[in-house]
C-alpha cells in the first residue's frame, strides 16, 4: 500500500520539526552532490536552520560561485556602467602611474643622474631649478641663523636682568649684614665703656706718672701726722728705724 500525500505546513511540533530538518538536509545535500557529479554542473547550497545554524555545499567553491551568480545576474545596463567605471579606474591609474615615473626622473634628474639624454634646453631648465632652489635654501637657512640669534640675544638680555637682580640682592644683604656687625661693635663699645668708667678723684690719682725711686729715702713727715713711738721706751724719742724705700 503506498503512502498518502503529505500535506505541507508548518510541523507543529518541535521535536519531529528537528527531525524532519535533519532528515530532508541531508537529502538535499545527497542530491547535490549527486546532480554536480553526475552532470558535471556547479552546484551551490546554503541553508539555514530556524536556529540560525549555516549548512552548505558548493562543488567549485561558494565565493566562486557566488562570484558566477553576480556576474550572471547583472543586467546588460549595470554591465555597462560597470565596464565604463572599470576603465575609467584604469586610466585614472595609467596617469597617475605615469605621473609618478616622471616624477622619479625628474629627482634622478636633480640628483645628478641620467642626464645623458636631456638636451641644451632641458638642461638649461634644471640648471634654472637648481639655482632657484639653492637661492631658497640659502633664505631659509639665512632666516632660521637669524631667528636663533634674536632668540640667544633674548635669553642674554633675560640672564643679564636676572643677574643684575642677583646682584642687587646680594649687595643689599651684604650692607645689612655690615650694618648688623656694625652696631654690634657700637653697642659692645658702650657696655665696655659703661663698665671700665671711674671715679674723678681716681682718675686725677691715676693722671700722675708713676715715679720709682731706688736708694735710701730719708723720711720726711707730713704736717698733721705723727710719728707712733715705743711705749716701752722712755723720753721723747722714737724708736723708728728708717730704712730703704721702695
Amino acid at each position: 500500500m503506498g503512502r498518502g500525500r503529505v500535506e505541507l505546513k508548518r510541523i507543529e511540533n518541535k521535536i519531529n520539526r528537528q527531525v524532519t530538518f535533519s532528515k530532508r538536509r541531508n537529502g538535499l545535500l545527497k542530491k547535490a552532490y549527486e546532480l554536480s557529479v553526475l552532470c558535471d554542473a556547479e552546484v551551490g547550497l546554503i541553508v539555514f536552520s530556524s536556529r540560525g545554524k549555516l549548512c552548505e555545499f558548493a562543488s567549485a567553491g561558494m565565493n566562486r560561485t557566488l562570484e558566477r551568480y553576480q556576474r550572471c545576474c547583472y543586467t546588460p545596463q549595470d554591465r555597462t556602467a560597470n565596464d565604463r567605471e572599470t576603465q575609467s579606474w584604469y586610466q585614472e591609474v595609467s596617469k597617475l602611474k605615469a605621473k609618478y615615473e616622471s616624477l622619479q626622473r625628474s629627482q634622478r634628474h636633480l640628483l645628478g643622474e641620467d642626464l645623458g639624454p636631456l638636451s641644451v634646453k632641458e638642461l638649461q631648465n634644471l640648471e634654472k631649478q637648481l639655482e632657484g632652489a639653492l637661492a631658497q635654501a640659502r633664505q631659509r637657512k639665512t632666516q632660521i641663523m637669524m631667528e636663533q640669534m634674536e632668540e640667544l640675544r633674548r635669553k642674554e638680555r633675560h640672564l643679564g636682568d636676572i643677574n643684575k637682580q642677583l646682584k642687587n640682592k646680594l649687595e643689599a644683604e651684604a650692607q645689612g649684614s655690615f650694618r648688623a656687625i656694625q652696631s654690634s661693635w657700637e653697642s659692645t663699645a658702650l657696655v665696655a665703656n659703661n663698665n671700665f668708667s671711674v671715679h674723678p678723684s681716681q682718675s686725677n690719682s691715676m693722671d700722675c706718672e708713676p715715679t720709682l725711686q731706688i736708694g735710701y729715702h730719708q723720711y720726711v713727715q707730713q704736717e698733721g701726722t705723727t710719728v707712733p713711738r715705743n711705749i716701752g721706751g722712755g723720753g721723747g724719742e722714737s724708736n723708728f728705724i728708717q730704712g730703704w724705700v721702695l
